[in-house]
């Protein structure tokens, strides 16, 4: 036979009356916390950290030097009269005699007038050199290095230089090279060379040429 619980046992019932009584206090309580005085007599302080002070120090302005003076201007040469007498005048020496003749024996170096009668070089006259024998003795003239053969080192060489009034080549120098070698050999091909002089005004004149000279592997 299951127990039964008694009637004044059972907390149910009273719930209600607990909350009424929770609601009655919690009013109260807030009634009493509104009118309560909550103001303290004790003064609060807030006490403020003081600041760093930092100092200031005044910078001295620098003066800027000023530029000097420009030099002042030259005084303007004043003309000085016809009629007026200038005091330094040139002494002369009394004992040189204006009879005497002037040895005019002595004239300028030899290597001055040698340069002064050196004939110009053209690059054009009325007759341009020719090369006696033409292309063909220059190239039979030519001998092919052996060493540029078995490198296999081929090109045109161009040499300059100057025919001089006998025909000779003067000066021979490459203006366009391909190795030493080739070069060396077109010097030599072209100073062995005989030129008819050129002329300007039926005379024999110095004029400056170029020649190529061309090694061709076979």
């Amino acid at each position: 036979m299951a127990l039964r619980k008694k009637e004044g046992a059972d907390l149910r019932k009273q719930y209600p009356l607990y909350v009424e009584i929770g609601l009655v206090l919690s009013l109260t309580l807030l009634i009493v916390a509104f009118r309560a005085d909550l103001s303290n007599e004790s003064s609060f302080q807030v006490q403020m950290e003081e600041q760093e002070t930092v100092d200031m120090k005044q910078i001295q302005q620098t003066q800027q030097e000023k530029e000097p003076p420009p030099p002042p201007k030259p005084p303007v040469p004043q003309e000085v009269p016809n009629n007026e007498v200038i005091e330094n005048q040139a002494d002369f020496d009394a004992s040189l005699d204006m009879d005497d003749r002037l040895d005019t024996s002595q004239g300028p170096p030899q290597d001055e007038e040698e340069e002064e009668e050196e004939q110009e070089i053209f690059m054009v006259v009325e007759n341009q050199p020719e090369l006696i024998g033409g292309m063909k003795a220059l190239s039979e003239s030519v001998d092919y290095p052996e060493f540029a053969k078995k490198a296999g080192i081929e090109g045109r060489v161009i040499v300059q230089f100057v025919v001089d009034e006998q025909g000779n080549v003067r000066d021979p120098k490459v203006t366009r090279g391909v190795h030493k070698l080739l070069n060396e050999e077109a010097i030599k091909a072209v100073k062995d060379q005989k030129f008819k002089p050129g002329k300007q005004r039926g005379q024999a004149v110095k004029v400056q040429m170029s020649l190529p000279v061309t090694f061709r592997l076979q």
